[in-house]
């Protein structure tokens, strides 16, 4: 069926879950440092404000931490089902890496979110605001862990191999690999991006539709600030980032740059915009922009790019996929960063909270992040094709070898529960955000306890609410 493989349909399942996945710990990382902040500071100021978007958020963050629980888990077992070959070659490196998220990460949320989301009349304020704390710095170790393991397969070093298997001989050189720091730096910031869109998004929504108070301003006042001193930052990590491919992966380069050969000593364009045809070798109806290839991939007008055609066609990744995931991302964050500007020209004017056209691409933007880390994480994960484990282990040789039919029945499952159960998840999410933080207008005291309406049994019913337009399930304060 259109070609595809029992192959092809693993790496679309795999692509699949984890396009789905990577929403999740993307907002929460973000969403759980958020808290903290927010928390830090009505303990600071004992602004009544910030204690109402902490109630707000957290129910959020406890709905989009159960998806990511339960979509996280789907990953690990497909290295078993549907890539045995892999984990048989490679387990002894990315198993324990595995382990160690679990160990340090997975425990240390574990440990505290149950106090961080149904303490807060239980416990001081000290004790919870820890609690706050260690969940965000659980969210940031697992991100450590998870992109310690990938980079490694990007760029392999402390290992040797024995009798066809992966033999770890230096954990530091493993950990530390040399496109880890990079990936690392660039996925974190992307996941406080994503956020900081959201949650400017939620309050640009609410504003536009009259709801004008203290909550909603800082919540978008927040965002703004994050995305005028952040997204520029991501630029620059990216473009360190760039480098480093450069160096250990050329040939993803030259497949993102749509590159096919270089011509004497010339220095090499920019495609701006083109179709990259594998078939023709070449890349047609480019606009191209000369020598500033050069400029931004080696920072100078001396140095060629190492082009597509100096690789061996069976080594090349797809660059006609990996040219436009690219200029998604990067189109994005130059988005990303006019509308931070925008909202500091705004601001200074005093006409950040009622400009509409500002307020609709702020709420436009509001899936911006995650559409620039997906795009992001195909680039990434596409252009290290055909490779699995990057120079050792293709990945037509890291497949369980099941057959077409049976990797065509799962991933239907997999597309039929996925948006079933993740649909209706998302969708009670984004319900959440359009009923806003509740302020004291409308607040009452939720007691808790034995018996009680809040009496806690999973992480999901720190978000219980039946959205009736009186309901303020919200406790009022610190007993």
């Amino acid at each position: 069926m259109f070609g595809l493989e029992a192959l092809d349909l693993a790496r679309i399942q795999f692509g699949f879950t984890i396009s789905f996945h990577i929403i999740f710990p993307a907002i929460t990382i973000g969403l759980a440092s958020y808290l903290a902040v927010l928390e830090g500071l009505w303990l600071k100021t004992g602004q009544e404000v910030y204690r109402d978007l902490y109630h707000f958020w957290a129910k959020i963050f406890a709905v989009n931490f159960g998806m990511g629980v339960v979509s996280g888990l789907v990953m690990a077992y497909q290295f078993g089902t549907n890539w045995s070959a892999f984990s048989d070659f490679a387990g002894a490196i990315t198993g324990p890496l595995l382990t160690y998220e679990v160990l340090t990460a997975f425990f240390l949320e574990a440990g505290f979110l149950g106090v961080m989301l149904f303490g807060w009349n239980r416990v001081g304020p000290g004790l919870h605001f820890f609690s706050t704390v260690m969940v965000a710095v659980g969210t940031l170790i697992s991100t450590f862990w998870i992109l310690a393991s990938n980079s490694w397969m990007h760029t392999p070093q402390g290992f040797e191999i024995i009798d066809g298997r992966v033999i770890p001989l230096d954990w530091f050189a493993v950990v530390f690999n040399p496109s880890f720091p990079y990936r690392l730096a660039h996925t974190a910031t992307a996941a406080f991006l994503s956020t900081a869109f959201f949650v400017g998004a939620s309050a640009a929504w609410h504003l536009l539709r009259g709801r004008d108070n203290p909550a909603i301003r800082k919540m978008l006042s927040m965002a703004m600030w994050m995305a005028l001193i952040v997204a520029p930052i991501q630029a620059v990590i990216g473009d360190f980032h760039g480098l480093n491919t450069l160096k250990y992966q050329p040939a993803k380069i030259a497949a993102i740059e749509g590159h096919w050969e270089n011509q004497g000593d010339e220095p090499t364009p920019l495609i701006l915009f083109g179709w990259p045809d594998m078939e023709r070798e070449e890349t047609r109806f480019k606009i191209e922009i000369p020598a500033l290839g050069s400029l931004i991939l080696t920072h100078s007008l001396d140095k060629q790019v190492p082009a597509l055609k100096e690789f061996a066609k069976e080594d090349r990744p797809n660059s006609t996929v990996v040219f436009w995931t690219f200029r998604v991302m990067v189109g994005i964050g130059m988005l990303m960063i006019l509308t931070g500007l925008w909202a500091l020209w705004l601001r200074a004017r005093g006409k950040l909270f009622q400009a509409r056209p500002f307020l609709h691409l702020a709420v436009w933007m509001g899936p911006s992040g995650i559409i620039a880390l997906l795009a992001g994480w195909y680039t990434t994960e596409i252009g290290r094709q055909p490779w699995v484990v990057y120079g050792l282990m293709r990945t037509a040789d890291a497949s369980s070898g099941h057959s077409f039919a049976q990797m065509s029945l799962t991933l239907g499952l997999f597309v039929v529960v996925y948006f079933a159960l993740f649909g209706a998840g998302i969708g009670y999410m984004l319900r959440l955000v359009r009923k806003g933080p509740i302020t004291d207008e409308g607040r009452e005291v939720a007691v808790g306890g034995p018996g009680q309406k809040r009496t806690p049994s999973r992480p999901f019913s720190a978000a219980e609410e039946d959205f009736d337009d009186g309901d303020t399930d919200l406790p009022a304060g610190r007993s």
